[in-house]
């Protein structure tokens, strides 16, 4: 019997949704669960290790890798490049393995067109006013800046219909079980399982 590919679970949303709690509870819940590790050309920060916090290129090396195809979707941020690497998460996909990849927009529509096969989920929240509210609370940005993000969520909000699933993230661990609830379905899509009909047609008669 083959054995089935992992399904490629991508997750975005707004900044302040709360898309970082909700895949950090889904790790808890399935510790096999692969989370997609990065390519970047900016330098390791203190602590930081190769292959596990990123995979650090050169912007030679990263410019190689999107000539050969070899990243999933990448971006220019702040003078440094990311990107997700596609032989990497291909091989745990191979494996069986479910991958995590946590992203932006624009980085899953790109994986979107590549990757059709992933399952795209939108994490939002409750309403605007409670957005504005998680964003505050962190005690960390200026008006000025609370009202740029909330701009910039209306403006992400309008590419929700892009993704497979909208998942309304009123209490984390619900929203997470949502999630998970929604994977199992994935994983018994047809297209998945077809090899459960070869096995059946390949047996030997009872």
């Amino acid at each position: 019997m083959n054995k089935p590919k992992g399904l490629l679970l991508v997750v975005s949303g707004p900044s302040g949704a709360g898309k970082g709690t909700i895949c950090g509870l889904l790790r808890k819940a399935l510790p096999d669960l692969a989370y997609s590790v990065s390519v970047t050309t900016r330098a390791p920060r203190e602590g930081e290790v190769d292959g596990k916090d990123y995979f650090f290129k050169t912007v030679s090396q990263v410019k190689d890798m999107i000539f050969r195809g070899e990243l999933l979707e990448y971006a220019q941020v702040y003078g440094n490049y990311y990107g997700t690497p596609k032989p990497y998460v291909m091989g745990l996909l191979n494996e069986g393995r479910d991958v995590l990849l946590e992203i932006d927009v624009q980085g899953a529509l790109q994986i979107k067109k590549v990757f059709p096969d992933g399952v795209f989920v939108f994490v939002v929240p409750p309403t605007l006013s409670e957005l504005r509210a998680r964003i505050y609370n962190r005690g960390k940005d200026t008006e000025e800046v609370i009202e740029k993000r909330l701009k910039e969520a209306t403006h992400e909000l309008r590419y929700a219909s892009k993704y497979d699933y909208i998942i309304v993230n009123d209490i984390a661990e619900k929203a997470a079980g949502r999630v998970l609830t929604l994977l199992e379905a994935e994983r018994y899509r047809a297209g998945r399982t077809y090899f459960i009909i070869d096995k059946i047609l390949d047996g030997p008669e009872k």
